[in-house]
């Protein structure tokens, strides 16, 4: 049981980008979470009553994953360091007032979707991500019916072309292949200072300034991360921010500049509050690598 300091939406902070997809599951009795710590896999169950979270593990790895729960919630996290300087910001604050900047670890289970995120639409993402789980994962202890994340030391041992299956090409099989060989030292690093972090994940072949900071807003809940090089992030913030329906990442940059510091939760909570710019045109349709 841990007393809650503040409003918690388990939903908004914890069902993000990186952590989507069969190791997590949002129910009416709670949140489930399966993922692999240092001392094994667990499940984690969480749910609210009134202001404290209830929590039950299971598996090898439990104990480390409740010592670790209050970073998976923000419980050291500051929403107050935001001061809204337009009325989106502040009516978003209002509305993800339970909204945290999680800090859930794992660095190297965030980037593997993240990377499979790279320049495809979330559809392709997510489906390359669920069929991954579903060969090179395995059933995620206790009683919730996850699906453990893969093993990176698993997945380091494939060739590039194990992933044409799974509608993912070479060059983001690459990718994911080379971040689980240096799993060990990109854990390692990820508990230094954000800045560390960053250069040293930036150095890798495949990582750039969006996979860097969209995986670290999550693993460390980097409350400043700026993903830039997302297709739909310059429209949603030029919108919300100035009224503009289209952006580019420099325009988003300049406009968020009042909120350096807390970019990465004006981010969020646009992303989430705010409402898409206006669309035109057709939206891009989901490929199919398999068939290439």
């Amino acid at each position: 049981m841990l007393p809650l300091n503040r409003p918690l939406d388990l939903r908004a902070t914890l069902a993000v980008k990186g952590l989507n997809g069969p190791s997590l599951r949002v129910r009416p009795d709670g949140l489930w979470r399966a993922t692999r710590t240092r001392r094994g896999p667990t499940t984690v169950w969480l749910r609210l009553r009134e202001r404290q979270l209830l929590v039950d593990a299971w598996g090898e790895g439990a104990g480390h994953a409740l010592d670790s729960v209050p970073e998976w919630v923000g419980q050291f996290d500051d929403p107050a360091a935001l001061v809204p300087r337009h009325a989106s910001v502040e009516r978003a604050s209002r509305l993800g007032r339970g909204m945290r900047m999680a800090a859930v670890g794992g660095l190297v289970e965030v980037l593997i979707p993240t990377i499979l995120a790279q320049k495809v639409t979330g559809i392709e993402a997510a489906r390359s991500y669920r069929q991954l789980a579903a060969r090179y994962g395995e059933p995620a202890p206790g009683p919730g019916g996850l699906r453990l994340p893969p093993d990176p030391a698993l997945l380091a041992g494939l060739r590039y072309y194990h992933f044409h299956p799974l509608g993912v090409e070479q060059r983001r099989a690459e990718t994911i292949i080379r971040v689980c060989r240096e799993a060990d030292r990109i854990e390692a690093t990820a508990g230094r200072d954000l800045e560390t972090a960053y250069r040293f994940l930036q150095h890798l072949p495949g990582i750039g300034p969006w996979t860097s900071a969209s995986a670290l807003m999550v693993a460390r809940g980097d409350p400043d991360a700026v993903p830039v090089g997302d297709f739909h992030l310059p429209n949603i913030i030029a919108w919300a921010l100035a009224g503009e329906p289209r952006g580019t990442d420099e325009r988003m940059l300049e406009l968020l500049t009042p909120y350096r510091g807390q970019r990465g939760r004006v981010v969020r909570l646009l992303e989430r509050y705010a409402g898409r710019a206006p669309a035109y045109g057709p939206r891009f349709a989901p490929r199919d690598f398999r068939r290439f």
